[in-house]
């Protein structure tokens, strides 16, 4: 590949369950592959890269997404990001960035798109995913295997920003907010759900009830869930007849049992807060911090990881123990990102970790892109001019990405359109 200074980029396009079968579709105004698109990853974690091509020598109808399992057409080329940043690792990330996170790219970009709830999840802190990492290749359990919990060693701290509404769950309420919205509903594992927080209405509190509600999992419960279930859909009938206010976290319970029905991740919903965004809103979710996204279309950057640990509301493996010694059960609110407005109708968001950064915005008429190190630059509508210090770089338009090295210095966007660009701060 010849050495270019802005990289176009193919992304590969996960088809996962709870995805949509038309927001990414509609957004970019690609032709639907008659799969749920879940997310598109733009990025070099080794499970699943972005493939890189120099722009000057770019084919005809070069493809800016790839459904899995599709790969490039033959007649085309392409490297995957990883290996075109090892290359030269002083030239494409800058010696900051190489010398805290070595020749690796420190994030990953996302478009995400939720038709369905994904699973009640979190991610490891930094020690836990190194130690956990190194004990399953102890044990030769393979990468791929579904067996796995770590699929890497890196902490995955993560922030979503909304390009339509949407819809999440982060974090623990205030344990006397669970006990108020425990207080009238039905079941035994309820009944000492409330017992264990109004002993230790604290931290203590919580990771008890956490546990023992997730502890239905794998029992004889669909009863008992069943019982739960029916109680506060009468709190909800009996609220909204009195023309009384209805709690979301009733109705984001009552939804998630309508779809896992048997799954004590619904119960558990109820100690969660909810939580909304607009377009153009963003939430940072900590590594250790429960969560779950229920609906809407976002961007999602993360450290690059790939360490999920589920504790329900999903067919794939679910590691209960694991899960519990990853979390952290301080009760806290969704945390969201420093804003400082950037030019020419960009903003900054800044969640203030060492991987990531975005700005994001509607282009008018130019913009700068101060920020050095590597970035990758997403045009998410319109038509936007790509430039450097030294001349154009290229054209980007609606659903199409570009690897920026460090070596540009900065970047100018010209034209109209909305911009997603991710850096490292």
């Amino acid at each position: 590949m010849a050495r270019q200074t802005m990289y176009r980029l193919s992304n590969p396009l996960h088809d996962y369950a709870w995805g949509s079968s038309e927001a990414i579709f509609t957004h970019f105004s690609w032709p639907p592959t008659g799969r749920p698109a879940a997310e598109l990853w733009l990025g070099a974690h080794s499970a699943s890269p972005s493939l890189a091509q120099a722009n000057d020598v770019l084919p005809d109808a070069w493809p800016d997404a790839l459904a899995l399992p599709e790969t490039l057409p033959s007649h085309m080329s392409g490297v995957p990001l990883g290996e075109l940043i090892k290359s030269d690792p002083h030239f494409m990330l800058g010696e900051n960035t190489e010398s805290e996170f070595g020749p690796r790219l420190p994030y990953l970009l996302k478009v995400l798109a939720a038709d369905q709830p994904l699973s009640l999840q979190v991610h490891p802190k930094p020690h836990i995913a190194r130690a956990g990492f190194a004990r399953e290749n102890l044990l030769g359990v393979p990468l791929t295997s579904p067996d796995r919990t770590y699929k890497d060693d890196q902490h995955k701290p993560e922030m979503i920003l909304a390009l339509t509404p949407f819809e999440g769950l982060c974090g623990f309420r205030r344990p006397q907010r669970i006990i108020n919205l425990l207080d009238d509903v039905a079941g035994q594992t309820v009944q000492r759900m409330r017992e264990l927080l109004l002993a230790q209405p604290n931290y203590r509190g919580v990771e008890q009830a956490f546990s023992h509600a997730l502890a239905l999992r794998g029992t004889d419960c669909v009863r008992e869930l069943a019982e739960t279930r029916e109680s506060i859909q009468k709190i909800v009938d009996e609220r909204v007849a009195l023309g009384e206010r209805v709690s979301r976290g009733y109705r984001t319970a009552l939804e998630l049992f309508a779809r896992y029905p048997e799954d004590p991740g619904a119960l558990v919903s109820l100690m969660l807060n909810r939580f909304s965004l607009e377009p153009g809103q963003a939430v940072f979710l900590q590594s250790g911090q429960v969560h779950a996204y229920l609906h809407g279309l976002g961007v999602e950057i993360m450290a690059s990881s790939d360490n999920v640990l589920r504790a329900g509301l999903t067919p794939k493996k679910v590691d209960i123990p694991e899960l519990l010694v990853c979390t952290d059960f301080a009760p806290a609110p969704p945390m969201r990102p420093a804003l400082r407005a950037g030019t020419g109708g960009l903003t900054e968001y800044r969640p203030g970790i060492a991987e990531f950064s975005l700005m994001y915005g509607a282009v008018e008429q130019s913009a700068l892109v101060p920020h050095a190190g590597p970035r990758i630059v997403m045009c998410l509508s319109g038509s936007l001019e790509v430039t450097s210090p030294l001349g154009p770089l290229g054209k980007l338009t609606a659903g199409q990405s570009a690897f920026v090295p460090h070596a540009m210095g900065h970047i100018g966007l010209h034209g109209s359109g909305n911009v997603v660009v991710a850096f490292v701060p």
